[in-house]
């Protein structure tokens, strides 16, 4: 009996979940953050080349040093809120996602001057209005729709002359950047995400990226807000931005005035009984031991690139049968990426801030 040749089927990519894309579709962000939460800040690393932390630190410096009440919304499992806590300043992390909220928790317990985590919708914040002094949202207002009325609600609780930061994932510009930006988060960020319980929530991403565009539509959303933007970054060549802006006072209202500076006997972010010198003893100690390991692991991938060109050009007079060539060319090359991918990834660790005591 004959049968027809066996074609497979062309795999395509699933069509992006229009739920998730629905205007106050806070349910559903909730179930898909709940999916991916345990695996949630391993892969962001991976997928911003371990640049996220540096990023995150920006964003929590251009935080006004005045502000006693400090929103982080989106807070998700609370990695930015570490850089915003300081002594006598009360940092609230809100999010939808009751796990994330719950790994946030087990991060920072119940400290004196730790966050104070909150289970909320981003469109109905239980806070009276002009009730923050700034406000924070990390790769979270591309979730939320409509952003017009986001922005409002974050308006409502600012007070007036209030800080809005926002750090966010922005869509391919124009330039030589672009195609490979289009390719990482179309190709690169899909794939990736099947590393995780909820492949689709990484589709959502690359999706939602896109949905976003490049920013310029977010900073007049910003304006029709009330919102005076007064600073704009880009990170890798434009892949994520940040954005700080001032919420204009409205009819009636007087814009705050610089409150007087608390300076803390010590920083916040030490340990009870540590002292600052030994924090900065420690981050001077780690910041050595990544860069003995990095030129070591540069050294070696030298090493490595000129044993292969050595062994390329004297092969054919090497006493090698050909099985154990090719076993020699293959843990030459594995040995090259290997210490190639190692010291990009330290690189961007000593550029970083130091990790989280």
């Amino acid at each position: 009996m004959l049968h027809a040749p066996y074609r497979p089927r062309p795999m395509t990519p699933p069509a992006p979940d229009p739920d998730r894309f629905a205007p106050h579709a806070a349910r559903q962000m909730a179930g898909m953050f709940d999916d991916v939460s345990a695996g949630y800040d391993r892969l962001n690393r991976v997928m911003t080349l371990g640049r996220d932390r540096a990023w995150r630190a920006g964003l929590a410096a251009l935080v006004p040093f005045r502000s006693r009440v400090v929103l982080d919304l989106c807070t998700g499992n609370g990695v930015s809120l570490e850089d915003l806590l300081e002594t006598g300043r009360l940092v609230l992390g809100v999010d939808v996602s009751a796990r994330m909220l719950a790994r946030a928790a087990s991060a920072y317990g119940t400290r004196g001057w730790g966050p104070r985590l909150v289970c909320a919708d981003a469109f109905r914040l239980p806070l009276k209005a002009a009730s923050v002094d700034a406000i924070t949202v990390a790769f979270g207002v591309r979730n939320l729709r409509p952003r017009d009325q986001a922005l409002e609600e974050m308006a409502r609780v600012l007070s007036p002359g209030g800080a809005l930061v926002v750090l966010e994932a922005t869509a391919p510009g124009r330039g030589w950047f672009a195609g490979l930006h289009r390719f990482w988060l179309a190709r690169v960020v899909p794939a990736l995400g099947r590393l995780s319980p909820d492949a689709s929530a990484y589709r959502y991403l690359s999706d939602s990226i896109f949905e976003f565009g490049d920013g310029s539509e977010f900073e007049r959303a910003l304006a029709a807000a009330g919102f005076q933007l007064d600073v704009r970054r880009a990170f890798m060549l434009g892949a994520t931005r940040l954005w700080a802006a001032r919420r204009l006072p409205r009819a009636g209202e007087i814009e705050a005035g610089a409150a007087a500076g608390v300076h803390p006997a010590r920083p916040a972010r030490l340990g009870q009984g540590d002292l600052p010198y030994a924090a900065r003893a420690a981050e001077r100690e780690w910041r050595a031991w990544t860069l003995a390991q990095l030129v070591t692991g540069a050294a070696l991938a030298a090493a490595l690139v000129w044993g292969l060109t050595s062994y390329h050009n004297y092969r054919s007079i090497l006493p090698l049968r050909p099985w154990e060539q090719m076993a020699l060319e293959v843990l030459l090359v594995l040995g090259v990426v290997m210490f190639s991918v190692r010291t990009v990834v330290l690189t961007l660790r000593i550029l970083g801030p130091p990790p989280r005591r």
